[in-house]
Protein backbone atom coordinates (compact mmCIF):
# COMPACT_ATOMS: atom_id res chain seq x y z
CA UNK A 1 0.00 0.00 0.00
CA UNK A 2 1.17 3.43 -1.02
CA UNK A 3 -1.44 5.68 -1.37
CA UNK A 4 -4.09 5.65 1.62
CA UNK A 5 -6.65 7.68 0.54
CA UNK A 6 -8.43 9.98 3.37
CA UNK A 7 -10.99 12.25 1.64
CA UNK A 8 -11.10 12.58 -2.04
CA UNK A 9 -12.96 14.47 -4.66
CA UNK A 10 -12.50 12.68 -8.02
CA UNK A 11 -11.52 9.28 -9.08
CA UNK A 12 -10.91 9.67 -12.28
CA UNK A 13 -9.35 7.14 -14.84
CA UNK A 14 -7.27 7.30 -17.90
CA UNK A 15 -5.40 5.10 -20.62
CA UNK A 16 -1.89 4.36 -19.16
CA UNK A 17 0.71 4.72 -22.05
CA UNK A 18 1.94 1.53 -23.04
CA UNK A 19 5.89 2.48 -22.71
CA UNK A 20 5.26 3.52 -18.51
CA UNK A 21 7.00 0.28 -17.33
CA UNK A 22 6.93 1.17 -13.38
CA UNK A 23 4.01 3.57 -11.89
CA UNK A 24 3.46 3.15 -8.13
CA UNK A 25 0.47 4.20 -6.54
CA UNK A 26 1.10 7.89 -4.85
CA UNK A 27 3.45 8.60 -7.69
CA UNK A 28 2.42 12.18 -9.63
CA UNK A 29 1.09 11.76 -12.80
CA UNK A 30 0.81 14.02 -15.97
CA UNK A 31 -0.76 13.30 -19.30
CA UNK A 32 1.03 13.08 -22.68
CA UNK A 33 0.48 14.41 -26.20
CA UNK A 34 -2.16 11.79 -26.90
CA UNK A 35 -3.70 12.19 -23.33
CA UNK A 36 -2.41 8.69 -21.50
CA UNK A 37 -1.25 8.85 -17.88
CA UNK A 38 2.72 8.98 -17.67
CA UNK A 39 4.81 9.69 -14.78
CA UNK A 40 5.49 13.65 -14.19
CA UNK A 41 8.85 14.58 -14.22
CA UNK A 42 8.69 17.99 -12.17
CA UNK A 43 10.38 20.02 -15.22
CA UNK A 44 9.64 23.00 -16.65
CA UNK A 45 9.08 21.77 -20.19
CA UNK A 46 7.30 18.65 -21.18
CA UNK A 47 9.42 17.00 -23.79
CA UNK A 48 6.23 15.43 -25.73
CA UNK A 49 4.20 18.92 -25.68
CA UNK A 50 6.33 21.59 -25.41
CA UNK A 51 4.73 23.76 -23.04
CA UNK A 52 5.05 23.47 -19.25
CA UNK A 53 4.82 21.02 -17.96
CA UNK A 54 1.33 20.19 -15.56
CA UNK A 55 0.98 17.55 -13.16
CA UNK A 56 -2.51 16.22 -13.20
CA UNK A 57 -2.90 13.64 -10.38
CA UNK A 58 -1.96 11.21 -7.91
CA UNK A 59 -1.75 7.59 -9.49
CA UNK A 60 -4.16 5.16 -6.99
CA UNK A 61 -3.23 1.96 -9.12
CA UNK A 62 0.44 0.59 -9.40
CA UNK A 63 1.80 -0.90 -12.88
CA UNK A 64 4.66 -2.68 -12.11
CA UNK A 65 6.43 -5.75 -14.11
CA UNK A 66 8.18 -7.25 -10.83
CA UNK A 67 7.58 -6.98 -6.63
CA UNK A 68 10.81 -4.58 -6.69
CA UNK A 69 8.15 -2.04 -7.72
CA UNK A 70 5.67 -2.59 -4.74
CA UNK A 71 5.86 -1.06 -1.13
CA UNK A 72 7.99 -2.45 1.41
CA UNK A 73 5.30 -3.89 3.26
CA UNK A 74 5.56 -6.44 0.75
CA UNK A 75 7.43 -8.91 3.20
CA UNK A 76 5.52 -7.30 6.36
CA UNK A 77 6.01 -10.46 9.14
CA UNK A 78 2.13 -9.85 10.55
CA UNK A 79 0.69 -13.31 10.77
CA UNK A 80 -0.84 -16.39 8.62
CA UNK A 81 -0.22 -17.25 5.61
CA UNK A 82 1.81 -18.99 3.05
CA UNK A 83 4.18 -21.44 3.36
CA UNK A 84 5.75 -19.92 5.96
CA UNK A 85 2.80 -19.22 8.96
CA UNK A 86 4.66 -16.30 10.17
CA UNK A 87 4.49 -14.68 7.04
CA UNK A 88 2.04 -12.55 5.31
CA UNK A 89 3.02 -11.21 1.29
CA UNK A 90 0.34 -8.44 0.88
CA UNK A 91 0.74 -8.80 -3.41
CA UNK A 92 -2.08 -6.62 -5.63
CA UNK A 93 -3.35 -8.57 -8.74
CA UNK A 94 -0.49 -11.12 -8.41
CA UNK A 95 -1.79 -12.85 -11.33
CA UNK A 96 -1.50 -9.75 -13.21
CA UNK A 97 2.06 -9.59 -12.52
CA UNK A 98 1.73 -6.77 -10.16
CA UNK A 99 0.08 -4.73 -13.36
CA UNK A 100 -3.72 -2.86 -11.47
CA UNK A 101 -3.89 -1.45 -15.03
CA UNK A 102 -3.35 -4.60 -17.09
CA UNK A 103 -7.43 -5.54 -17.75
CA UNK A 104 -8.52 -2.39 -18.28
CA UNK A 105 -5.56 -0.23 -19.93
CA UNK A 106 -6.43 2.73 -17.28
CA UNK A 107 -4.99 4.27 -14.43
CA UNK A 108 -7.04 5.84 -11.32
CA UNK A 109 -5.73 9.42 -11.18
CA UNK A 110 -7.09 11.41 -7.86
CA UNK A 111 -7.63 15.46 -8.25
CA UNK A 112 -9.60 18.08 -8.02
CA UNK A 113 -8.69 18.04 -3.94
CA UNK A 114 -9.11 15.42 -1.27
CA UNK A 115 -6.11 14.31 1.56
CA UNK A 116 -4.23 11.15 1.24
CA UNK A 117 -1.48 9.46 2.67
CA UNK A 118 1.67 7.99 0.25
CA UNK A 119 5.05 6.83 1.33
CA UNK A 120 6.35 7.85 -2.46
CA UNK A 121 8.16 10.81 -1.19
CA UNK A 122 11.83 12.17 -1.35
CA UNK A 123 13.61 11.58 1.82
CA UNK A 124 16.18 14.04 1.51
CA UNK A 125 14.75 17.47 0.66
CA UNK A 126 15.43 20.77 1.92
CA UNK A 127 13.66 22.70 2.92
CA UNK A 128 12.88 20.12 5.61
CA UNK A 129 9.36 18.63 6.05
CA UNK A 130 7.10 20.83 7.89
CA UNK A 131 3.18 21.80 7.85
CA UNK A 132 1.76 23.87 5.91
CA UNK A 133 4.59 23.51 3.51
CA UNK A 134 3.82 23.86 -0.55
CA UNK A 135 4.73 20.70 -2.03
CA UNK A 136 6.19 19.96 -5.78
CA UNK A 137 6.98 16.92 -7.87
CA UNK A 138 10.62 15.50 -7.99
CA UNK A 139 12.17 13.48 -11.23
CA UNK A 140 11.14 10.85 -9.81
CA UNK A 141 7.35 11.68 -9.88
CA UNK A 142 7.56 11.89 -5.96
CA UNK A 143 6.20 14.58 -3.42
CA UNK A 144 9.04 17.09 -2.46
CA UNK A 145 9.65 20.33 -0.21
CA UNK A 146 11.91 22.11 -2.75
CA UNK A 147 10.53 23.78 -6.02
CA UNK A 148 10.87 21.87 -8.88
CA UNK A 149 11.90 23.07 -12.41
CA UNK A 150 8.00 23.73 -13.21
CA UNK A 151 7.16 25.34 -10.17
CA UNK A 152 3.51 23.78 -9.75
CA UNK A 153 2.36 23.31 -6.57
CA UNK A 154 0.93 19.88 -6.33
CA UNK A 155 0.19 19.61 -2.54
CA UNK A 156 0.12 21.22 0.96
CA UNK A 157 1.98 19.62 3.82
CA UNK A 158 -0.22 18.48 6.54
CA UNK A 159 1.64 15.73 8.31
CA UNK A 160 5.45 14.94 8.01
CA UNK A 161 6.77 11.74 7.39
CA UNK A 162 6.16 9.64 10.17
CA UNK A 163 4.57 6.04 11.36
CA UNK A 164 1.12 4.74 10.19
CA UNK A 165 -0.31 2.17 12.87
CA UNK A 166 -2.16 -0.91 10.35
CA UNK A 167 -5.10 -0.36 12.12
CA UNK A 168 -5.70 -4.44 12.19
CA UNK A 169 -8.11 -5.18 15.10
CA UNK A 170 -6.18 -7.11 17.83
CA UNK A 171 -3.11 -7.41 16.17
CA UNK A 172 -2.20 -3.72 16.54
CA UNK A 173 -1.34 -2.70 19.96
CA UNK A 174 -0.02 1.04 20.77
CA UNK A 175 1.77 1.23 17.48
CA UNK A 176 3.09 -2.26 17.36
CA UNK A 177 2.63 -2.81 13.99
CA UNK A 178 2.93 -0.24 11.04
CA UNK A 179 2.32 0.27 7.57
CA UNK A 180 5.48 2.18 7.05
CA UNK A 181 6.76 6.17 7.21
CA UNK A 182 4.09 7.86 5.08
CA UNK A 183 3.34 11.77 4.73
CA UNK A 184 -0.05 13.59 4.87
CA UNK A 185 -1.17 15.99 2.33
CA UNK A 186 -4.16 17.95 1.00
CA UNK A 187 -4.12 17.84 -3.00
CA UNK A 188 -4.23 21.25 -4.64
CA UNK A 189 -4.49 20.17 -8.02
Amino acid sequence: MALIEEYMVVADHFPINSAVTELIEGMFVKLNATGEVVKATGTATDASTGALERAIGVCGDTKSTSQSGLPSTNSANIGMGGLNPNYQAFVNRVSDSFDETKASGRATVYHSGGKFLTNQYETSVSPAWAVGLALYVSTNSKLMTNTSASGQVVATCVQVPSQVESGVPGIDVRGSLTLGTYVEFKLEI
